[in-house]
């Protein structure tokens, strides 16, 4: 680059200095004490022209990383739905890696929440996303640490379904874990109030209403796992998309809403209430690819969901689709 002239004789000492400061900390690296020290100032007044250089585009920040658009993405998120958190990773070339690399952001960050000895109790949904999270979580020793089914199993045998699940996770982190052994959906709307009235299911609603964090998945009208072998066998994917259905979120069916459609199938799903997860510190929804976007706007328009993982793709098409 050749040399810049200057139009008058004039120097202006104060940008000097925080071109000056600018360079000595951005460019040399030297921390600001030792810039303090070579400029004979005080570190507060350094850190004040750094803050005065960005301020007035001096310095600017280039990000180069493939990540970088889900920094902000990340940013975005929180400040729209009011989340606590959100995670947000590239978006593989191949659609159909998506639920891994959604799984593997998940896997990572309940690497990190385990181990914190305040997490005690922790509720585990079902589904290939966070069956693919264990895959990536490190493991821990968290003696102290319960992990506890958050849904009925499928009575068809599956790695995806709620039991083996709460195993794997429970052994990886040396925890104890506990099941939900019951059905998704009872026989009827009369049969589920009797069986959620006995003793041992009603210690462990009781039990997922008080976790410190529950990590649930987001089902769609087509490709779930929940349509595919959960529903019961009166029912068809048809009819509840008729009804309004977007998809399911702990097996409750909801409108684009994220209103319960009406429905009797709703009325027979064994578990906690959907109010119930408004009281949970920390919930975690995990999910990515265009066809959940309409379920997770469903439960993110519920208000409910503390911390977001998903993917860039998903995350734009969350943000436009609400966008004025």
């Amino acid at each position: 680059m050749p040399p810049r002239t200057m139009k008058n004789l004039e120097l202006d000492e104060q940008e000097r200095l925080l071109v000056r400061l600018a360079w000595a900390c951005e460019i040399e690296g030297i921390t600001q004490a030792a810039a303090a020290q070579r400029f004979g100032i005080t570190r507060l007044r350094v850190n004040q022209a750094l803050a005065e250089a960005r301020r007035r585009g001096i310095v600017r920040v280039s990000i180069n990383s493939v990540y970088s658009p889900c920094a902000q993405l990340e940013t975005a998120l929180v400040a729209r739905f009011g989340l606590d958190k959100a995670s947000v990773v590239p978006t593989p070339a191949e659609p159909g890696a998506i639920q891994a690399i959604v799984g593997a952001a998940l896997g990572h960050y309940l690497t990190r929440l385990l181990a914190r000895p305040e997490i005690r109790l922790f509720g585990m949904s079902w589904g290939n996303t966070l069956n693919l999270a264990i895959r990536y979580m490190e493991r821990l020793n968290r003696p102290d640490l319960e992990i506890v089914s958050v849904m009925g199993g499928l009575s068809k045998g599956s790695d995806l379904n709620s039991y083996e699940i709460t195993q794997r996770l429970g052994n990886l982190c040396n925890a104890r874990h506990r099941y939900f052994t019951a059905p998704i959906y009872a026989g009827s709307g009369e049969s589920r109030d009797v069986l959620i009235a006995q003793d041992v299911f009603r210690e462990v609603i009781e039990k997922i209403r008080s976790a410190d964090a529950l990590a649930m998945a987001a089902g769609d009208m087509e490709n779930s796992l929940l349509i595919r072998d959960g529903l019961p066998a009166e029912f068809t994917a048809a009819e509840l998309i008729e009804a309004g259905a977007v998809g399911d979120i702990l097996g409750y069916m909801l409108d684009a809403e994220g209103n319960p459609i009406d429905h009797p199938i709703n009325s027979r799903l064994i578990g906690i209430e959907l109010e119930d997860l408004n009281a949970i510190p920390n919930t975690i929804l995990a999910a990515g690819g265009p066809h959940k976007v309409a379920i997770m706007r469903a439960c993110l328009a519920r208000g409910c969901v503390n911390t977001l993982v998903t993917d860039e793709q998903t995350a734009r098409m969350l943000l436009e689709e609400h966008a004025p």
